[in-house]
């Protein structure tokens, strides 16, 4: 487990799977990061796919590949890069695991860094393949609702910073994996770019929300001044979820570059919907920043 802090926060990194596993606000003496039994991760990094593959499989240059949900970085240590009083980089570079599922040298380096106001996160994604590396990326964050146990879950409201229509999500089908059925419905609950949380909304399962121009996200509740906004320019789908069969105290806001799959046959990588491509030798690095008071 790794540490980082300054005056106003601590968040302590581990290593495997390179999860955040807890940020802590310390003058007011509360965590940001669940932490609870009934669901037993924090917040997974998702690469190099998101979501559910077709049969937990996808096609490239005509072979099959098995690809887990989510990617497989949540099974790998990252090893130690760099290391600050409040900031830590951490790193994979492919092998012989990895490439039976992803068949390309890639490299993924993960800073993350405590400022006065919150916490930046950036993910710089590495080519050193010959060939254009095809993959998704996304951040899977699980915050706790009611923030320092203020009020109820339903108390509570994320706005959509930037949104210039009504909110409308991915229709979902669960097979039981849940899967895109391609098709669009209005977020229940939402009012212009304003949603009220309750957990009816999130019964179908994950709510992915289709407008491209969202600059951020403020989860908030009139009962208190504390808030965490999510600055997401650079991430073209937010996501947000709970578990649908249970009434959690925690909500997940996740930025993602790339989308599950639409129910039916593995894909071809090279026409996957939401997919982002690198060239060969090269890299791109993708950032988000949590605002947290």
């Amino acid at each position: 487990m790794q540490i980082i802090e300054n005056k106003e926060f601590r968040a302590e990194i581990d290593e495997h799977g390179v999860q955040l596993t807890h940020l802590y606000n310390k003058k007011a003496g509360f965590d940001y990061i669940w932490n609870g039994k009934e669901w037993g991760k924090h917040a997974p990094v998702l690469f190099p796919s998101i979501g559910r593959s077709n049969e937990d499989e996808y096609v490239l240059n005509g072979q099959t590949y098995s690809m887990p949900q989510h990617g497989f970085v949540a099974g790998e240590d990252f090893t130690v890069s760099s290391h600050e009083p409040n900031i830590l980089t951490l790193s994979l570079r492919a092998n012989d695991r990895t490439k039976g599922m992803y068949p390309f040298d890639f490299e993924l380096k993960i800073t993350f860094t405590l400022l006065s106001t919150g916490l930046s996160l950036s993910f710089n994604v590495i080519n050193h393949s010959s060939g254009i590396m095809p993959f998704s990326l996304g951040s899977h964050p699980a915050f706790n609702v009611p923030i320092n146990g203020i009020g109820k879950f339903d108390d509570y409201c994320v706005d959509f910073v930037g949104a210039q229509e009504s909110l409308n999500v991915y229709e979902i089908i669960k097979t039981p994996a849940p899967y895109r059925t391609g098709k669009q419905e209005s977020l229940t609950g939402s009012d212009g770019s304003l949603l009220h949380l309750n957990y009816e909304t999130f019964k179908p399962g994950l709510r992915i929300v289709t407008s491209h121009d969202i600059k951020s996200m403020r989860l908030f509740s009139p009962l208190t001044s504390h808030q965490i906004q999510l600055d997401v320019a650079q991430f073209n789908n937010i996501c947000l979820w709970t578990k649908e069969d249970e009434d959690c105290s925690f909500l997940c806001i996740e930025p993602f570059n790339g989308l599950p799959d639409v129910l039916g046959e593995p894909i071809d990588w090279e026409d996957k919907e939401g997919n982002l491509f690198l060239k060969p030798n090269s890299s791109q690095v993708y950032q988000y920043e949590m605002h947290l008071s």
